[in-house]
């Protein structure tokens, strides 16, 4: 698979997408430990984040909307990472399942887990929030929730979890729609 961008490094980026490419890598992506490369050897921008400075108006707002689902959500890391994880795993991206399977082992998920979540399924959960979670979360990547699991997911996580979890659904689909799009390895 041959990547369909041109990576710049940070000397060839206009003002605007300077604004952009700082903005990602000096944000709450880069600080504290680094689980995943956002860049490489030589500055550019790796995965998702180099097709965003297509349009950085677009771009800003589509990776400020990824730092509020990662940093400022109300799910507990492991529903974040599992969700992020089976969403990975519908749309068969490999660098947001390689990306998160590190950062989901740092946030607690066990080797079955993860295995679970790589085969597409949701993992056996003794956590009645987690399970409500993930219910919902495989629901939503078959495209709706029935009244049962939607009501099911409001009386143990509310209606703040289940916006959070679909936002987070939506978001990491669109980065897996572009990341197979332009072909990023």
């Amino acid at each position: 698979m041959t990547n369909r961008l041109h990576r710049p490094t940070p000397n060839e980026l206009d003002p605007a997408r300077r604004e952009l490419y700082e903005t990602i890598t000096g944000g709450p992506r880069a600080a504290g430990p680094s689980l995943f490369a956002l860049m490489d050897e030589d500055g550019r921008l790796a995965g998702p984040f180099n097709a965003m400075l297509l349009a950085p108006e677009v771009g800003q707002a589509l990776q400020a909307l990824g730092v509020a689902i990662r940093y400022r959500s109300s799910l507990s890391a492991r529903v974040r990472e599992m969700a992020i994880l089976a969403v990975a795993a519908r749309w068969d991206c490999a660098f947001e399942r390689r990306a998160h399977e590190a950062v989901g082992r740092s946030a607690g998920l066990a080797e079955d887990e993860l295995s679970a979540l790589r085969g597409g399924s949701a993992p056996v959960l003794a956590d009645p929030a987690e399970a409500a979670a993930m219910s919902l979360v495989m629901a939503l990547l078959d495209g709706d929730a029935d009244e049962g699991t939607y009501g099911h997911a409001v009386s143990v996580g509310g209606e703040r979890m289940v916006f959070e979890l679909s936002t987070l659904v939506g978001y990491y689909a669109t980065l897996a729609l572009q990341l197979r799009v332009f072909r990023v390895p």
